[in-house]
């Protein structure tokens, strides 16, 4: 897959309610908490019954959710209903400037009004879409999620929920849905359960969302994860309505939940695939300092421990901590400062921008850093620019030396499941044909070292180590893919 885009970016969050006076201004909420799985852009749809009819609104646009939902008392008034579902979109599959991309999709067909949100990426998006073209079909948009819509419609089935499952049954690869109709909230995950998607309640109002991060800021309680193949069906009625669950076909108990949202994509403070995030970074730190700690030549020395903010924060305290307990006199600091003020359009792309690009976003504390034995923890490496740049900019501090840890295997693949990882030839791993000592020169610190796969199976060690998708290291790829596909086929 040629993915041209310089650094591993988060792909979607979606967000869906039922039952809710302030339906919403819930789904804002939920989506504002869901804020760092897409900042490219954000859009809501509320069903609402007017003269016995039923209506849906939509407000969608290109930005983050506090700009496109800047005007409480213009876009309150619009998204009137007691049912709505929401989407932050970083794209994977789909032009990134086309406003047509931007989610949710509504379409009103012979069945009544539709709308999905989709989080994920399908694999086998063209072949389906070549077929559909073929039966008279016509897209709107270059998104793998519009495939969706006109499965739907073109079923043959009487029910509109029939007709949902039968669509969800052509589909191939990643995903997680949330589906809404006059009737009902579907939400759904693809078979081997790629992406995370847990179900909550708030009084007598069903929630579901991507992370639980969104049912904490709305005091929503979780109740389970969505689990893969299941299809959850809830009706649009007040009251403490039954849920029913149904599965799609081939649906066999097999899971490959992608290991990286435990790595890089989830918030700490968020539970999915039945873990905290937070517990299972800090595990990542802790294996890190136990299979490559950074000891001191001289018993007086200490050893500074320092994230690259935010993702590896979590994973840089683990280290820290269990380098303590080996007896090193090692101590968690405030290396970086990060910029949380950047706005969006000003980075611009080329060779020449990224070093500036870098001191944007991050500032070292050199009071912290000089003359000290420096081990920086980072979640991943995928091009390699931006460490080396972050690592230039860390040694105009004046530190001791740097060491490099990495609470991840070296990236070798493309990801094919919704990761917006750039293609293969373009990452530093796979250009060094794997050898780390070419990599720790090319990024310029004095030693580097990664977590082997068996080190994140580790860290989640109460679960089936086969329940875990790891291609992007590993290059065994669970679905079929096509390796012919490029980005740039869609691009409008």
């Amino acid at each position: 897959m040629e993915i041209t885009i310089s650094r591993t970016k988060c792909f979607c969050g979606i967000f869906g309610i039922t039952n809710h006076k302030n339906a919403a201004m819930m789904s804002y909420y939920g989506l504002h908490a869901l804020q760092h799985r897409g900042q490219e852009a954000s859009g809501m749809v509320t069903h609402d019954r007017e003269n016995g009819k039923d209506v849906f609104r939509i407000i969608k646009g290109e930005g983050l959710v506090s700009e496109v939902f800047d005007d409480f008392d213009e876009w309150q008034p619009q998204l009137t209903g007691n049912a709505a579902i929401g989407h932050n979109r970083y794209s994977t599959t789909g032009s990134s400037n086309s406003r047509k991309n931007i989610q949710p999709f509504i379409v009103n067909y012979h069945s009544g009004n539709l709308a999905v949100a989709h989080n994920g990426n399908l694999t086998n998006d063209t072949k389906l879409r070549k077929w559909l073209e073929s039966e008279g079909s016509i897209f709107q948009t270059t998104s793998d999620t519009e495939v969706i819509l006109h499965l739907i419609a073109k079923s043959k089935k009487k029910s509109q929920i029939d007709q949902i499952v039968e669509a969800l049954d052509f589909l191939e690869g990643a995903f997680s849905v949330v589906i809404l109709t006059d009737n009902y909230l579907v939400a759904a995950r693809d078979k081997l359960g790629f992406r995370p998607l847990c179900l909550g309640k708030l009084g007598d109002s069903y929630v579901v969302a991507s992370e639980t991060c969104a049912f904490d800021i709305i005091s929503a309680e979780y109740i389970r994860d969505i689990e893969p193949g299941e299809v959850v069906v809830i009706p649009l009625i007040d009251g403490d309505s039954e849920l029913e669950s149904r599965a799609l076909e081939g649906k066999n108990g097999e899971r490959k939940q992608c290991i990286f949202e435990y790595i890089y994509f989830s918030r700490p403070d968020s539970m999915i695939f039945g873990h905290y995030v937070d517990k299972i970074r800090r595990r990542l730190g802790k294996i890190l300092a136990r299979k490559y700690p950074v000891l001191p030549v001289k018993p007086d020395e200490k050893v500074i421990v320092m994230s690259v903010p935010d993702s590896s924060n979590t994973a840089a305290l683990g280290y820290a901590r269990e380098l303590e307990k080996m007896g090193v006199d090692a101590r968690f600091e405030i290396g970086l400062l990060r910029s949380h003020y950047i706005g969006r359009t000003f980075i611009e792309p080329g060779q020449e921008n990224r070093e500036m690009r870098v001191k944007i976003k991050f500032n070292p504390v050199k009071g912290v850093l000089k003359d000290k034995i420096v081990v920086v923890v980072d979640d991943s490496i995928v091009r390699g620019t931006t460490s080396k740049q972050l690592i230039n900019l860390i040694r105009e501090a004046g530190p001791k030396e740097i060491h490099f840890r990495i609470s991840s295997p070296p990236i070798m693949h493309s990801c094919y499941y919704g990761m917006d990882f750039p293609s293969k030839e373009e990452l530093i791993a796979f250009k060094m044909d794997g050898n780390v000592d070419a990599i720790k020169d090319y990024i310029g610190v004095d030693s580097l070292s990664y977590l082997t796969i068996a080190d994140l199976q580790e860290a989640v060690k109460e679960d089936n180590p086969d329940d875990y998708c790891t291609a992007c290291f590993s290059g065994e790829y669970p679905t079929r893919v096509d390796f012919n596909f490029t980005k740039e086929h869609y691009e409008v």
